[in-house]
């Protein structure tokens, strides 16, 4: 359920507001836009008298939220949520990000090397994996530990934030310093570790499952939500389809769709989505151009020898060549 507060209502009418819904058994979620304030109702709303409610002096309309997802639905937040790093980097709105760098960390040279190339080419987030899920398991599993120790020394030589992925709440501990959380795509619907991190501070970057609906994506996020952490950022990188030419079908739709649905941030993966590097490049203006809030993008300083995903990861020229080419992409949007 959502209620409209009428504009001129003063601080005081709206927390009594929503203390008496919170004596009703619900949780308010207040959301102050240029416009108007909203006051979202999450619980079992079915003890809240409509009628009351729309009578009330403050109440300018309350309407009924039919999806399943409450905290991520834009109804309940009209004005886009933008992420802030604690370095000022801001996710969302009209700001555009590249989060950029190896699939996996594999040596102190290589992620600094790699970490100086993404930023002067415009990168304002280093990528790189420590952890990494693999379906062989005989492949390369990342570095564990020792790679949560370079990022960081990557971080200290550059300054750029890290973004890397967490697959088991028991090594939540060597994530303190680390500016965002990935949830992987196989991880999406692993429940009980979504709830855990909706008790962390950290911001969370929640990629979209092999082969989930964009309701189940956003699902996600809300258990993340519920949890209190409302820092989600989205991340599309392709869906398994009937295709097998590319690793995955990039679905550029779900950036506007995700756009209509909810106020979270999404940010496009093409480098996963195709596992093709020489198709990055194309798909990476595709997702400027469909109103993406940035870019996730594999580059490897030696890519014929990466130990992981070196067929999709650009070098660090072709990375400094498209970050030209969606800067103008960008630039004909803006006007």
């Amino acid at each position: 359920m959502i209620v409209v507060v009428k504009h001129g209502a003063s601080e005081k009418q709206i927390e009594n507001l929503t203390n008496w819904f919170k004596a009703k058994g619900v949780e308010p979620d207040v959301s102050k836009g240029t416009d108007m304030t909203i006051i979202g109702l999450v619980g079992d709303v079915s003890k809240i008298d409509t009628e009351l409610v729309e009578a009330l002096d403050i109440v300018d309309s309350v309407k009924r939220v039919s999806e399943p997802f409450k905290q991520a639905n834009r109804k309940f937040h009209p004005d886009d949520t933008v992420v802030t790093l604690k370095n000022g980097t801001k996710i969302g709105g009209g700001n555009f990000v590249y989060m950029a760098g190896p699939c996996s960390v594999e040596s102190e040279e290589q992620i600094i090397y790699c970490a100086q190339r993404v930023k002067a080419a415009g990168a304002q987030i280093l990528r790189g994996g420590a952890f990494k899920p693999r379906t062989s398991p005989y492949s390369f599993q990342g570095m564990g530990e020792d790679g949560i120790r370079l990022l960081m020394e990557a971080k200290k030589e550059t300054g750029l934030p890290i973004v890397t992925e967490l697959m088991d709440i028991k090594h939540i501990d060597l994530f303190t310093d680390v500016d965002i959380i990935q949830i992987g795509a196989r991880n999406m619907q692993n429940f009980e570790l979504l709830k855990e991190i909706g008790h962390c501070d950290k911001p969370i970057l929640l990629k979209r499952g092999l082969a989930n609906t964009i309701q189940e994506w956003l699902m996600s996020a809300e258990y993340i939500m519920a949890g209190g952490n409302h820092n989600v950022i989205l991340c599309e990188r392709g869906i398994r389809t009937y295709e097998t030419y590319t690793r995955n079908t990039l679905d550029l739709s779900a950036v506007p769709a995700v756009h209509e649905l909810s106020h979270l941030p999404i940010i496009v993966d093409p480098s996963h989505a195709t596992g093709l590097s020489r198709m990055v490049p194309t798909m990476a203006l595709g997702a400027a151009a469909v109103g993406a809030n940035g870019l996730m993008i594999e580059v490897h300083n030696d890519p014929p020898r990466a130990k992981c995903d070196g067929a999709q990861s650009l070098t660090p020229d072709q990375f400094d060549q498209v970050t030209a080419s969606v800067g103008k992409v960008l630039a004909a949007l803006r006007g």
